[in-house]
């Protein structure tokens, strides 16, 4: 979950450290955030599930 933070946190200060508009920025500039934003959603849709199965 650490890593997806991170991931998120880096990629969209690497975006905004550019100063061009996001539809100028490169897709391999985007793929980090993006990466990090579906291992987050992993992450949290894990947690959830275990939480609903340990409370019947």
């Amino acid at each position: 979950m650490a890593l997806a933070v991170i991931l998120i946190q880096g990629g969209i200060r690497d975006i905004i450290m550019t100063g061009e508009p996001l539809w100028e920025v490169k897709l391999i500039e985007l793929i980090t955030p993006i990466i990090g934003g579906g291992l987050l959603g992993g992450c949290i849709a894990l947690i959830l599930n275990r939480l609903r199965k340990s409370h019947p």
